[in-house]
C-alpha cells in the first residue's frame, strides 16, 4: 500500500497549506505539505525528504498524530500519516505550490483541501 506523509507545521496558531499547481493531479486542491513515502523509506525520512523539497527547511522532524486509509474513486487505497513538525531548520519558503498560505487551524474547513485530508481536518478543527 502507497504510505503518504502530511506535515502539519503550526506558527502563532496557524497552519501551513498550499494549493497545488493547476496541471497537478487534484489541480487548485489545498493540501499540507508532504508526500509519498519511497520505496525502503521510513515514514519520519519521506517527511524530511519532502519538507525539503517542497519548503527548502531541513532535518524536519515530527511526532506522529494520526493515520488512516483512504481510497480515491477508482484508485487503490491510500495510507495517509500525518505528522505534527515539532523541529526543523530554515524558513519555509514555496518551492512547489501554486499558493502557500498561513492559516487558523479553525478555518482550514472553508478550504478546498483533497478528499483524503477532510477526515483529518474536521477532527483537527474541532479540537481548538
Amino acid at each position: 500500500m502507497v504510505q503518504v506523509v502530511a506535515a502539519i507545521i503550526e506558527r502563532q496558531g496557524h497552519i501551513l497549506i498550499g494549493q497545488r499547481q493547476p496541471e497537478q493531479s487534484h489541480p487548485l486542491k489545498w493540501e499540507f505539505p508532504g508526500g509519498k513515502v519511497e520505496p525502503g523509506e521510513t515514514p519520519g525520512r519521506a517527511l524530511t525528504r519532502e519538507l525539503e523539497e517542497e519548503l527548502a527547511i531541513r532535518h524536519a522532524r515530527g511526532i506522529e498524530i494520526t493515520r488512516y486509509e483512504f481510497a480515491y474513486p477508482g484508485k487503490n487505497p491510500i495510507l495517509l500519516i500525518f505528522y505534527r513538525v515539532t523541529e526543523f531548520e530554515g524558513e519555509p519558503q514555496n518551492r512547489s505550490y501554486r499558493e502557500m498560505r498561513w492559516e487558523p487551524r479553525a478555518q482550514l474547513s472553508a478550504f478546498d483541501f483533497l478528499e483524503g485530508d477532510r477526515a483529518f481536518i474536521q477532527d483537527f478543527s474541532a479540537a481548538v
